[in-house]
């Protein structure tokens, strides 16, 4: 039941009663001035609505926040009260005391509003994210795509030569672990959530879709110019780390339902795979439970289509100046199987992209708006294979992720105007320990520590900066601080991606009996509940490095969230004197 609260007093004969209450936006919460947000107070159990009281510094809260407050008697599901503000926003900078009071019982919490300057020092922002990406990885793919000779690398990565650097945490709202939701969403709204949720705070209803809503950055951009907005990735476009750029809900489950989120926001360019959730439900391979078809729709709304490389070539030379690239059902493939083994699902998708291609199609589509343009792109599989402990996937992966890097300074430095971050979202346990040699021994025995790594043999005839083999001696040997039950078998996975554990009648996860039987194979007893099929990721800071205009905000410890306000200071979309 929904009340409008300065009628609330005559319309509840509930007896005041004592309760805490959970405050939404959370204590010590950033918000960018005039971006709406939802706020909630929910209190512990049913409260009268004559009792309550919410003030931000002193004030009503809807006062404050220029929109109506509503009471909920009892929320669906909860036997429990709530007030909540919709669409709300705050213009003026400042230090802001939230009071939530219900009969004796008071909850505080404090926000700060910030502004920006007045005038953008940056027209364009390029987000790119290596999906879980580690300190070891950017070693291993330093010594896999250059080598190195007497204990100093041959040749540098794109990643090596970023200026500016920062140490990022990225704990989740409601645990010190983390997902991909929870930590891009944090970059595209300056407000940290809990593991699972996207633009939005998690509240305790059941409905995953009508948690407290904060601006996403597709729409920050949409109310304060006219910006183009890009998401490109090689996972679905609606997994966690696109859709986070675009959509709202506590459940990134909800593919289907971000979708249609995607259509609503309509970003300028957008490339990655995911099909299946945009096509209506008779069509086969179709993830929808309705009859939508968003593709039609996104060409209706003048897009160009392109579901291959050849077609996104043909759309890039079409000057549409709006792209839909769809090149999978699902997740696109590792570059490997792409290019080389031709395993995974390449026999159905023949033609799909590499992220460079994609690069450099965003950002010269996006470049053409005399206005700027903001890009987020990411590279899924680097995460996607570290999970399984697919390793050496995962770094020809992170290989490809860098040479788009390259696309990127190089647009950067004809373009000093633009800021350029390059992250992840999240790491993982795994290191670099030494090497695998099977002339050394099987199993273990294979593998070689301190001087007995001696040097990698993985070699760059074609200088393509990719190495020529995976299936070399030594090779590297890296392993995971977290694993399910597996068969280790010391070496890469050449026809097909890794899967270390299946499911068994009890939908436990055992060690897949497919690699039981490779030569040296060795069965590791997991360190993780048996509901993982995979390792997991690390609690560990978060490397970001940035170049161009307004790199040099980033310093130090910064939490994931301040990544949002120094892009949005750089763009300066809450000036004190807006342009006319």
């Amino acid at each position: 039941m929904r009340r409008i609260l300065p009628i609330l007093a005559a319309t509840t004969c509930l007896v005041p009663v004592a309760h805490a209450a959970t405050i939404l936006p959370l204590d010590r919460a950033t918000i960018l001035a005039g971006s709406p947000f939802d706020m909630k107070v929910e209190f512990d159990g049913v409260v009268a609505a004559d009792a309550v009281a919410v003030t931000i510094n002193g004030r009503p809260a809807a006062e404050v926040l220029g929109q109506d407050a509503a009471f909920i008697e009892k929320e669906d599901g909860v036997e429990a009260s709530a007030v909540r503000i919709n669409a709300g926003a705050i213009t003026t900078p400042g230090t802001y005391t939230v009071e939530a009071k219900a009969g004796d019982e008071t909850k505080t919490v404090t926000w700060e509003v910030y502004g920006t300057p007045d005038q953008p020092v940056a027209k364009n922002v390029i987000l790119m994210i290596a999906d879980g990406l580690s300190v070891a990885d950017r070693t291993t793919a330093r010594l896999m795509s250059k080598g190195m000779t007497e204990g100093k690398a041959n040749g540098r990565l794109n990643l090596d030569d970023l200026q500016y650097m920062a140490f990022i945490g990225t704990s989740a709202t409601n645990s010190i672990a983390t997902d991909s939701a929870n930590t891009a969403s944090a970059y595209a709204t300056g407000h940290k959530t809990a593991v699972n949720a996207l633009g939005v705070y998690a509240d305790r209803t059941k409905d995953s879709q009508d948690d407290p809503k904060v601006e996403v950055i597709a729409e920050a951009l949409k109310r304060t110019g006219g910006k183009s907005f890009g998401v490109v990735t090689t996972s679905e476009l609606q997994d966690a780390t696109p859709a986070a750029m675009f959509s709202h809900t506590r459940l990134r489950a909800d593919k289907a339902d971000i979708a249609t989120m995607l259509l609503d926001q309509r970003p300028d360019v957008i490339l990655g795979g995911g099909s299946a959730y945009l096509l209506p439900q008779s069509t086969p391979g179709s993830k929808r439970k309705d009859d939508e078809n968003l593709v039609v729709k996104f060409q209706d709304a003048g897009y160009a289509l392109a579901t291959s490389a050849e077609e996104l070539a043909a759309a890039d030379g079409s000057n549409s100046g709006k792209i839909l690239g769809l090149f999978h059902t699902g997740n696109m493939d590792s570059v490997y199987d792409r290019e080389v083994s031709k395993g995974g699902t390449v026999a159905q998708f023949p033609d799909q992209p590499g992220l460079v291609q994609m690069t450099e199609t965003a950002i010269g589509q996006l470049s053409k708006n005399p206005e700027g343009f903001v890009v987020m792109i990411e590279a899924a599989n680097v995460d996607k294979r570290k999970h399984p402990l697919d390793w050496e996937r995962a770094m020809i992966d992170l290989i490809e992720f860098d040479k788009a890097v390259g696309v990127a300074r190089e647009f950067v430095a004809a373009n000093p105007d633009t800021l350029l971050i390059v992250t992840g979202d999240h790491t993982h346990g795994n290191s670099l320990i030494g090497s695998i040699d099977p002339s050394r021994g099987e199993g273990r025995e294979s593998v070689g520590v301190y001087a007995d790594a001696g040097f990698l043999g993985y070699t760059d005839e074609n200088g393509d900066g990719y190495p020529d083999s995976l299936d070399v001696a030594p090779r590297i040997a890296m392993f995971s601080s977290n694993f399910p039950d597996y068969y280790e078998t010391w070496g890469p996975k050449l026809d097909n991606p890794f899967e270390p554990a299946v499911q068994d009648e009890a939908k436990n996860y055992q060690a897949n009996a497919e690699y039981q039987n490779v030569p040296g194979a060795t069965f590791r007893e997991g360190n993780l509940p048996k509901s993982a099929d995979t390792g997991v990721h690390a609690v560990d800071d978060m490397v970001l490095q940035a170049e161009g205009a307004g790199a040099e905000n980033f310093r130090g410890y910064m939490e994931q969230s301040d990544v949002y306000r120094v892009i949005a200071e750089v763009l300066a979309l809450a000036p004190s004197k807006p342009s006319n």
